[in-house]
């Protein structure tokens, strides 16, 4: 699947309205002078407005990539692009990438 490759600013939230920020980047391999973020990177979501016990199962707090690029790899790492699956710990909702970089595209 197609997309976008995903820099360290691109636009990423849970489903919630939580911000989400990778844990590492990859510091070598740059778009617009940004990093770059691989399937291996957590992320760590931050103000996920989903309740906690016994109003929810939330709020968010990291997520883990399920896709990634099968094409373009860094280090021997799958490439996040923009149309990559994601899971969240503890409500198991994805990461929605909202906005990114649009000139580097990765398959």
């Amino acid at each position: 699947m197609p997309g976008f490759v995903v820099q360290l600013n691109a636009l990423v939230t849970c489903a919630h309205a939580g911000t989400a920020r990778p844990m590492s980047v990859i510091p070598n391999v740059l778009v617009f002078g940004q990093p770059i973020a691989v399937q291996i990177t957590p992320y760590a979501i931050v103000g996920c407005t989903l309740p906690p016990p016994p109003g929810a199962n939330g709020p968010c707090v990291t997520a883990t990539w399920l896709t990634a690029a099968t094409r373009v790899f860094s280090y021997g790492n799958p490439v996040l692009l923009q149309d990559s699956q994601s899971i969240c710990a503890p409500t198991g909702t994805p990461l929605l990438i909202l906005a990114t970089q649009t000139r580097v595209f990765g398959m």
